[in-house]
């Protein structure tokens, strides 16, 4: 899995952005995608220390679970954060512009600095934070064709 730190992966995902819409259809979940956008950015955040995700216990132990989700192809309507569950509809335009910045602050934190501790797994690398985020955002964004 590429880095959100690398530049070409980077581009490609802000391209897609700029392609979704307001009534992008999804292909599987409960999300429309205003609250798909509320929901990564719920992560950006939490990766770059601007907000909180509630403690989760991993269903398997943190390491396991790392190498997975890294790794392993993410299966469709997986399960989440509690706390990045959207509720209720949010502002489309406002929620992709703060996604966009969302990620030019998370690729300013250089990958081999300090990185805000994981709500699931504790300390986390730079690297796997990035890697997490990218294979979150081209997730989602595939949900809506994008």
């Amino acid at each position: 899995m590429p880095m959100l730190h690398e530049p070409a992966f980077r581009s490609s995902i802000e391209t897609r952005l700029d392609a979704i819409r307001p009534d992008s259809p999804r292909q599987w979940g409960t999300m429309n995608v205003d609250q798909m956008l509320w929901h990564v950015n719920q992560f950006l955040a939490a990766a770059i220390g601007e907000g909180t995700l509630e403690p989760q216990k991993s269903p398997m132990p943190p390491a396991v679970m790392k190498f997975f989700l890294i790794y392993m192809p993410w299966p469709k309507s997986a399960p989440t954060n509690k706390s990045a569950i959207p509720q209720g509809q949010h502002d489309f335009e406002a929620e992709r512009a703060r996604c966009k910045e969302l990620i030019a602050k998370f690729v300013s934190r250089p990958v081999e600095s300090d990185w805000p501790v994981d709500p699931s797994f504790g300390p986390v690398s730079g690297k796997f934070a990035s890697k997490l985020q990218a294979k979150h955002l081209d997730h989602h964004l595939r949900q809506f064709k994008a």
